[in-house]
């Protein structure tokens, strides 16, 4: 079994041409509470797949999960993380791309989906598609806030990470987001009001 990421929450391995995700034990908890917590997470990110794929956004196919290791096993999407495409594609190719990622988040909140972590590091181009990946920290909330706080963590990313490219990814990422998603308007604009709300903080 190849180990092809370590993260805080989660490792995945690949074994057989499939991916299992795996939570991790958290020494600083409590044992009885951090295996409530990772079997609830676990039960949430697959049915959180599951739900994404229903409403037309490609994902992983779960495949199992196992609530005694706190793991999903869900089919391998081989491909390129739209974080390392980025630089290599020209005006026209990353609008189309973009465009094309803004439609699929619009999905994701018509079924009032939040993914929670929505970066490039969450997409992946395979077969012409792109699928995202990684609800580990994703939600069903129907909210205004928690859409506009989905899409403001997207900006906080393509600004942080693809800085030179941002005016086109943005554009045509919102461009794709509301032509999917005419109602979306009053997300965007929570999303600005949350923006302001955190440029304004005092600290104390």
């Amino acid at each position: 079994m190849e180990v092809i990421a370590k993260g805080a929450e989660a490792n995945l391995y690949l074994e057989d041409g499939v991916v299992i995700k795996e939570r991790i034990r958290k020494e600083y908890r409590i044992p009885e509470i951090d295996r409530v917590l990772r079997t609830t997470r676990t039960k949430r990110e697959a049915k959180l797949l599951s739900l994404a794929r229903r409403a037309g956004v490609p994902t992983p196919v779960v495949l199992d999960v196992d609530t005694e290791r706190k793991s999903i096993t869900m089919s391998y999407i081989e491909g390129e993380k739209l974080k390392y495409m980025v630089e290599k594609l020209g005006e026209g190719e990353l609008r189309e791309l973009f465009r094309r990622v803004g439609s699929l988040a619009a999905r994701l909140h018509r079924s009032n989906i939040i993914h929670g972590d929505l970066t490039t590091s969450n997409m992946i181009l395979s077969g012409g598609r792109v699928f995202f990946i990684d609800f580990g920290l994703g939600e069903v909330n129907p909210s205004l806030e928690a859409k506009g706080t989905d899409l403001l963590v997207f900006v906080k990313a393509v600004r942080s990470t693809h800085f030179t490219r941002e005016k086109e990814i943005l554009e045509a990422f919102f461009s794709g987001y509301l032509e999917e998603y005419p109602e979306g308007e009053a997300v965007v604009e929570r999303m600005r009001k949350i923006e302001r709300r955190g440029r304004y903080v005092s600290v104390r």
